[in-house]
């Protein structure tokens, strides 16, 4: 699995208006760098995932074959120990993780310097459209919106060259041009941001999380909770790169989401690790 694919499945699903369903391989990831990912932690036997999966209302089936797959792609190592399965991060999703692991901790992620711009431009030979699902995969992480076909904007400096300097997207690298830009006079950046990105469902993303988030989720278990969580902020950090709020209202409800996230964050995680310490304990026995 390429780095792209892989922080395709951390960000989980896109909004998708009041109700949100994440694939268990993003579940898994967002339990995995809220909770293991640097806090040398042993293998984790496959009942611990199973039993998280669970409480999240996925089959045992479909999370065996969701374990199956992320070995097969190189996210996770499997081992065995007596009849017992056990699980390890690779250190490509070791990687990853810590990439997200910054804007995820972040107080102030949806925030940039004001009036700094980042213009990407690039060409997509016909002979490579194999490319261009995981560049606009790996753009819109990184919190670029298209203006027109081959030229993007984000807010914020972004370092391009870490954006597209995967081995899997070398090719595009070579035919990108990066640009630090700002706005001339008597241009309508309210217009320009309207035009790169679709501003209402970006609000209704954060008036989702908010809403969702302002009582306990009706699922089983702070480490459920968590994991849920964190899958869900990662939804909303990729639907909004952090649209200068200036140009969209007084009442722009980023600061509120962030808020929101951090305080459930740090109510759940003592409890599940507490839970996670106790799950480790009992499917090694």
């Amino acid at each position: 699995m390429s780095a792209v694919q892989a922080v395709e499945a951390l960000a989980g699903d896109a909004y998708e208006g009041p109700v949100r369903s994440h694939r268990p391989q993003s579940l898994l990831l967002s339990f995995f760098g809220a909770l293991v990912v640097d806090f040398d932690l042993p293998p984790l036997p496959s009942m611990t995932l199973l039993d998280l999966l669970a409480d999240l209302g996925v089959t045992e089936a479909a999370a065996r074959a969701t374990l199956k797959r992320m070995t097969q792609r190189g996210l996770l190592s499997r081992g065995q120990v007596g009849r017992t399965a056990e699980y390890l991060l690779t250190p490509l999703a070791e990687d990853v993780l810590r990439q997200a692991r910054e804007r995820v901790a972040s107080p102030t992620p949806f925030e940039h310097p004001e009036g700094e711009w980042t213009l990407l431009s690039y060409s997509m030979p016909e002979s490579r459209r194999d490319l261009r699902h995981r560049v606009r995969a790996r753009l819109t992480w990184a919190g670029f919106g298209g203006l027109r076909d081959g030229l993007w904007i984000a807010p914020g400096t972004v370092d391009v060259a870490a954006v597209l300097g995967r081995s899997d997207l070398a090719d595009v690298a070579g035919l990108a041009d990066a640009f630090a830009a700002r706005v001339l006079p008597g241009t309508d950046v309210d217009r320009l941001v309207r035009r790169a990105w679709d501003v209402p469902a970006v609000r209704d993303a954060h008036a989702w999380f908010i809403e969702n988030w302002s009582r306990p989720p009706r699922i089983s278990g702070s480490l459920a909770q968590l994991t849920l969580l964190g899958a869900d902020w990662l939804s909303l950090l990729r639907t909004d790169p952090g649209l200068p709020a200036a140009h969209l209202g007084a009442d722009w409800p980023a600061p509120t989401s962030a808020a929101a996230y951090r305080r459930v964050f740090d109510g759940l995680e003592p409890a599940a690790r507490a839970a996670l310490e106790r799950s480790l304990r009992s499917n090694r026995r």
